[in-house]
Order: structure tokens, then C-alpha cells, then sequence
């Protein structure tokens, strides 16, 4: 993963703060990131969220909006249309470096701004709200006793988060007025809405109003205990893990790497980019990705080809005994199986000659007795990639 800061002009003309974060090889897709209310770009868990997701192969651009972080101007004079105005001039500096964002990610505040900004956007395919409110409005009850001081003077001085901001009556006014249902309704693009239920800045509730209030198709995933600004990185690491895995399926791959459909039962795999190792598989209506481990020079965004090998036999050795439990009517209440893959020493060879070993683990649960359970272990081992696997093969190579 690359870093670059650069700046460009806001919504007033003020320079803006950021930093884009970009994967090794051509991003299969470009986030556009909003942090929180009062935040920065620089909160850990936006950075957690934007080195996570490069390395996932998606480009992430942060920025802090105005009079926030880095950025020039003063914050007491901006609202959250102005926020809004911002994602979209982020926005257009991205196109304008040739990397039009797919994505938008929004935190908090910064969740119901991409909601906000979303419908004036046609390149976006996917939004996703972390911790959002449903109503903007919502923040204004951390100014408290304040607001009053807001009203008579026209800006107070508010404390949030352990320090002093100066807020206008312009942003109480604005904030009260946003409604984000128009923006829902008028979405044209999958929405993903994480959210943690035991979240006590923004409570669950609002998660399923922005839920309820948009078209399909729209997914919501619980962020469990998580707490509002993600602080643990095994919650941020999960958020991330979702957001590559959900966003796959709603985000056309990088400009050159669309590869014509292929013939029935054929399947066909294509390179991402002649600079990393992603490939995308197509198997019939499905794509899946195809990678290698950082470690190696991938960038991570998908199993390997032995994990694929492997993942072919476990699914089928799962099949297999889920055909033949039903079969028989035997209470098998759950399958799952572990496959393991190295080399080791094969048994006829003198010269220490190595092959490949695939080692599974299959786990039942149900009712069974000791004898079901022994037959349902040598049902496994009919499974056709099993099969496969053993047998010799032959494969032939030739140019198209």
C-alpha cells in the first residue's frame, strides 16, 4: 500500500486536507471516505477502515472537511450541506486524478452526509453507513446547554470529545432541517448498513430507519459490541472484511479488466492487472477473485488457486454427505469440513519425492451414533473432487 497527502478546494475555496490511500496494482474500486462529526481523516479508525480496504485492492481517498484537521477555514462558519458540498468536491478532484470513486463509506455524521451526496453522484454503485444517524439532526444533542448560548449569540463555544468548538447557529439550523428520506428514496445504488447495537452515541434504531427508509438492494450487518468510533482494530478489521466481501458483488471491476462472458461451461479466468496477481474467475453467472498474500507480492483480495483447489474439495465432500444423509433420513444437523493443504513425502517414492496432501476435518452435529458416523466418513471419500485429486490427470494447453 501506497500513502500520497495532497490537498484541493472545498465547497468555499478553502484547501482541503487528505490522504489517499492506494493498493499495490490497479484498485478494483475507489472509496470515498467521510469521517465523523468533528472528527478527522486521521481518526484511527478511518485509518484502520482506508489500510484495511487498500489492502483489499480498494482505493481509499480521506479528506478532513472544513475548518477540521489539516484543512483551511473556520469550522463555526460550515453546516452539514457544506459537509455534503465538500464529498462532492472531493469527489470531483478524484475524477479529475483519473480515479472516479465506485464507493462512498460514510462514519457517523459522515454516514448521513454519503446518504445526502449519494443521488448526485451517478458513478457510485455502493454507499456504506457506519453508526449513522437517520436524522442529522441527531448531533445536536451533544451541545447541550449551548445551544441557548448558540441562539443569542450566533455561534458558542461547544465541548465535544474533550475539546472546545466553536458551532453556528447556520449548522444548528441546517442540521434540524436535513431530511434524509428523499435521499434514501432517490438512491441509486446498494446500500450496506453496519451498526452496533450496544452503540450509545447513535443508538441501533437509526440503523433500521436508514435500513427501512431505502430500495433494495440494501444489507445490514450488526457490528456486535463494538462502540461508536470502532477503537478495537478486531471491530475495524471486521468492518473491513465485510465491506470487500459485500462490495464485490455491487462493483464493476478496474476500466480494462472486463473480460467478454464466457462460453457456456467453460470457466474464464482474467487478469486484473498486468501489476499484481488479482484475477477475476467467471463460472457461468458467478465471479469470484483469485489472489496472492501480500506477503508474496498479492494484494490479498481473494484466495489463493490451492485455496480455491481446496475450498472445491471441501464444498463437495460437504455436498456428499449432505446427499447422502438425506437420503437415508439420518439427522444430520449440520456439516462442515476443514481441508488443510502442504506437501509430504509420498509413501512408494525412495528418492523423498513430495506430493500434495489435502488433510480434511469434518465436523457433524445431530443425533448420530458411532456406526452413522463412521458411514458418513467413508461417504467423503466418494466425493468427486476427491476423486479428482486422486486419480491421474491430464491437462492440455494450447493457445487461443
Amino acid at each position: 500500500m501506497t500513502s500520497e497527502k495532497f490537498t484541493f478546494a472545498g465547497h468555499a475555496g478553502h484547501m482541503l486536507a487528505a490522504r489517499l490511500d492506494m493498493p499495490n496494482g490497479t484498485p478494483r474500486a475507489v472509496a470515498l471516505f467521510a469521517h465523523c462529526f468533528t472528527c478527522s481523516k486521521e481518526i484511527v479508525a478511518a485509518r484502520r477502515l482506508a489500510s484495511g480496504l487498500a489492502d483489499n485492492g480498494i482505493a481509499v481517498l480521506r479528506f478532513d472537511f472544513t475548518g477540521l484537521g489539516h484543512s483551511e477555514g473556520a469550522f463555526e462558519t460550515t453546516t452539514f450541506s457544506s459537509n455534503v458540498a465538500d464529498l462532492r468536491a472531493a469527489a470531483a478532484e478524484l475524477d479529475r486524478r483519473g480515479l472516479t470513486p465506485t464507493l462512498l463509506i460514510g462514519h457517523s455524521l459522515g454516514g448521513a452526509a454519503v446518504l445526502r451526496a449519494a443521488p448526485d453522484m451517478p458513478s457510485i454503485k455502493g454507499v456504506v453507513t457506519i453508526g449513522a444517524p437517520a436524522d442529522p439532526g441527531h448531533v445536536t444533542h451533544n451541545f447541550g446547554a449551548a445551544l441557548a448560548s448558540i441562539a443569542e449569540h450566533g455561534v458558542a463555544e461547544v465541548q465535544l470529545g474533550g475539546r472546545p468548538l466553536n458551532i453556528g447557529q447556520g449548522f444548528v439550523d441546517d442540521v434540524a432541517a436535513a431530511n434524509l428520506q428523499p435521499a434514501l428514496a432517490k438512491l441509486n445504488a446498494a446500500l450496506l448498513v453496519l451498526h452496533a447495537p450496544r452503540d450509545h452515541v447513535v443508538g441501533i434504531e437509526n440503523a433500521g430507519e436508514i435500513f427501512l427508509g431505502a430500495k433494495h438492494p440494501k444489507s445490514f450487518v450488526t457490528l456486535d459490541d463494538a462502540d461508536h468510533l470502532l477503537s478495537k482494530p478486531a471491530d475495524a478489521a471486521y468492518a473491513v472484511d465485510v465491506i470487500t466481501t459485500w462490495s464485490r458483488r455491487y462493483l464493476p471491476a478496474p476500466v480494462g479488466t472486463q473480460a467478454a462472458k464466457a462460453p457456456e461451461g467453460t470457466l474464464r479466468v482474467t487478469e486484473t492487472s498486468p501489476d499484481s496477481f488479482a484475477q477475476t474467475i467467471q463460472v457461468g453467472d458467478h465471479t469470484m477473485i483469485a489472489d496472492e498474500p501480500v506477503k508474496v507480492g498479492g494484494t490479498n483480495t481473494g484466495p489463493t488457486p490451492y485455496g480455491l483447489v481446496s475450498a472445491g474439495l471441501g464444498a463437495c465432500t460437504s455436498m456428499t454427505i449432505r446427499m447422502y444423509a438425506r437420503r437415508k433420513g439420518w439427522p444430520v444437523d449440520g456439516i462442515s469440513v476443514d481441508v488443510d493443504h502442504g506437501k509430504c513425502h509420498a509413501s512408494d517414492s525412495k528418492a523423498g519425492d513430495k506430493i500434495d496432501c489435502f488433510t480434511r476435518t469434518i465436523h457433524l452435529t445431530g443425533d448420530l451414533d458411532e456406526e452413522q458416523k463412521a458411514r458418513l466418513l467413508e461417504i467423503a471419500d466418494k466425493c468427486p473432487v476427491h476423486k479428482t485429486l486422486e486419480r491421474t490427470n491430464e491437462v492440455v494447453t494450447k493457445l487461443g
